[in-house]
This record gives structure tokens, sequence and C-alpha cells, in this order.
């Protein structure tokens, strides 16, 4: 097999990322790229015309990061939200956190604040609706961050905000923004529960797929749809679903009907996973023996049966850890059949959240892009082309 790989982004001072892979890194004609980098010694958003390799920056960061869930080391109130960057590829707009302001900035750099974080909140991953017009900002009451945070987060640290949150009766919050006016249209309490993925469904803004992070029964709790008038768990307990098992990483399927995800059944393999909301089928599709790396899966431009996976596949040669490749996975989901493909190694040292590879297709679903380890060490932003099927 030859490396297909190739890189996108380079400074020889900085570590590059893509943004995070529930929402673009591109826009839709996958012309340009946004990325995070810290080459001037803080994180910044950054785009990149993929024609030139020009690179600008769009935003003007100074403090550091801002303290939030996947941000431990950073500073309450101060700094970029890394992991609070959403992109409308429609219309060139990047929305983000810094300080406790909500912003937007344009393609040319040029930035307005759309509203402020309340206090005693800390925020998550965001996400603006497909039709641009709403910006999803979870919070959690603060109370809950901050013991585990104070033991850094140590194992168990995040069970323990869980639990916090059931004992002490601390809630999160959907907090939607009108992108044109920056005033909150909706707030929805999710009373003891610490949310930090958000996604509006496809074509139906009214709907929000969400999580609750590292709870406990997480094979029954973790994913959550708000429709509107009720909260709705997508995989409660019940024949064949254990508290014990594991779901994780659920993302919208290309049409918006069904939720994929993956995790693993308990004491059982790996698996991948399809619910279609209209009838609630389920199908859960299990992994070969052994392949238990960590990883994400996110699914192709109009296509739920192909997916790109930067985990779990493994050839007999790989050291031990995490996942080593990025790999195609082509689906059948009524049979249960996948067919794996592995594009290349991502290299990823999977050290912390900003090295994890994430990757995404491109809109036009000719190239994948993701987060990669370089030869010295740091890391870069890849893309790789898709091969034909």
């Amino acid at each position: 097999m030859t490396s297909h790989a190739e890189r996108i982004t380079s400074h020889p001072q900085g570590d590059d990322q893509i943004l995070y892979f529930t929402g673009p890194s591109l826009d839709r004609a996958s012309r340009r790229l946004w990325f995070i980098s810290d080459r001037d010694g803080h994180p910044n958003i950054l785009l990149q015309d993929l024609a030139s390799g020009a690179v600008r920056p769009l935003t003007v960061n100074r403090s550091g990061r801002l303290w939030q869930y996947q941000g431990f080391s950073g500073t309450p109130n101060r700094g970029l939200g890394v992991w609070s960057v959403a992109l409308d590829p429609d219309r060139g707009l990047i929305y983000h956190l810094q300080d406790d302001e909500i912003r937007c900035a344009d393609a040319e750099g040029g930035t307005r604040v759309l509203a402020k974080v309340p206090a005693g909140q800390t925020t998550a991953f965001i996400h603006v609706s497909d039709c641009g017009r709403w910006l999803c900002v979870p919070t959690t009451d603060e109370r809950a961050l901050l013991a585990p945070v104070a033991e850094g987060c140590a194992p168990g640290g995040m069970h323990a905000i869980d639990r916090r949150c059931q004992d002490e009766g601390l809630n999160s919050f959907l907090r939607v923004y009108d992108t044109t006016s920056g005033k909150l249209a909706a707030c929805v309490a999710v009373p003891r529960c610490w949310i930090t993925h958000v996604q509006f469904r496809p074509g139906r803004p009214e709907h929000i797929l969400y999580n609750h992070e590292w709870p406990s029964a997480g094979g029954v709790r973790r994913m959550w749809l708000w429709d509107g008038a009720r909260h709705v768990c997508l995989r409660p307990a019940g024949p064949g679903l254990s508290p014990e098992d594991w779901a994780c990483h659920e993302v919208w399927s290309a049409s918006g009907d069904a939720v994929i995800y993956h995790g693993g059944l308990k004491d059982g393999p790996a698996m991948v996973g399809r619910l279609v909301l209209a009838d609630g089928r389920r199908r859960e599709i299990s992994l070969p023996a052994g392949w238990k790396r960590y990883g994400h899966f996110q699914v192709a431009p109009g296509r739920d049966d192909l997916l790109v996976c930067d985990g779990y596949y493994e050839q007999p040669d790989d050291e031990p850890g995490n996942g080593r490749w990025i790999s195609l996975v082509r689906v059948d989901w009524d049979t249960g059949q996948l067919d794996w493909t592995p594009l290349d190694r991502h290299r990823s040292n999977w050290r912390s959240q900003d090295d994890h590879p994430h990757p995404v297709f491109a809109p036009d679903g000719r190239t994948i892009y993701f987060t990669g380890g370089t030869p010295d060490g740091r890391r870069a932003v890849f893309r790789c082309p898709v091969p034909a099927s």
C-alpha cells in the first residue's frame, strides 16, 4: 500500500489542527480551509486558500486558551475557546468564543460580538445550523467542573463531573442564538447532566442532537435529541441494550434521518451503530474481534454507506495504543457488512484532544482532511484522496 496523505499546513514553530469533526473545516466549494494554530504562541483561527497556499489569521488572541471542556489547562474567562469553533461553510463565517464573548469572524478577518456567555457557566463544542441562522452554545453550571479540574482530571475525574451534576442537581443548557441579531432565541435546561456535544439536525434546526458527557450508565444515557418540545433518549435501556455498554461520538447521517455512532457492547465487541429516527430501527454492527483501538467515525456527504474512521482498524505490526490509520469504511446497514480500506497512517500521538485526527470529508466528497503527526513531533493538517468505489 502506498502513502496517500499530503501535508497541507506547515509552520516551523506551529502546531495546527482542523476544527472539531462534528462540523466542517472547509467551505462548500472545498477551496478554503479553516484551522487552528498556535504558531504565534497562542491559539488562533487561520484561513488557508488551498489553491495558492496563502494563509490569513482571522483572530487576534493573545490570552492563551479558554478554560472549558477539553481546555482544562486554560484560564477562566480568558483566551480562545479552542473547542468552541464552528464554521458556516456557505457564508464563510466562523463562530468562536473569545474570553466571555461569543464572536463571529468573516473571511476577511472582520469580527463582531454576538453575545456574552452567562456568568457561572462553562462551555464546550458549539454548532451552527446548516441554514446559517442559528448557533447553539451548550453550557453547564460551572460548579460541576470545579472539583475535577482542581484534581487535574485524573482517571475518574471526568466521571466525577457527572456525579456532581447528579448529586447536587446541577444543569446544562442548550442556548440557541440568532446569528444575525445575537439575541438568545432559546435556552433549554437539561437537568442533572453535563452536555459537551451539540449538533443541529440537517434541514430541521428545531431538532438538536446532544449528549450526556462521561455519564454513569453510558450505554443508555449518552445520546439524546431535543425535538423542540421534549428530551428524547436515543439509546434507552431495553432488550439488548445494557447500561454497561458504551456509546459515543454520535453524528447525524448525511440526510439527517438517522444518527450514527460507535462504542462497544458489555463484555463484547466494538461496534458502529445507526438509529433511524422515523421508525426507531437500530443496527449495531460488530467490528472484527480485537479491534478496540479508540477512534471516531464521520459520514461522507450525501452517503450514509461511506464513513471515514481514524481508529479501530489495525495491522499486525501496529504499535500498541489507539488507532493508527485513516480508513474508509463502506457499510451495508441492511446486511450488517463492513468493508475497511486503510488509506494511510495518521501518525497521531493521541496525547491530547488537540492531537486527535478527527477526520472529515471535504464537502465535495473527494478528499479527507485530518490532523496528523509530523516527523518533528508536531501536528499539522493533512489530506488524502478518496479512492473510487
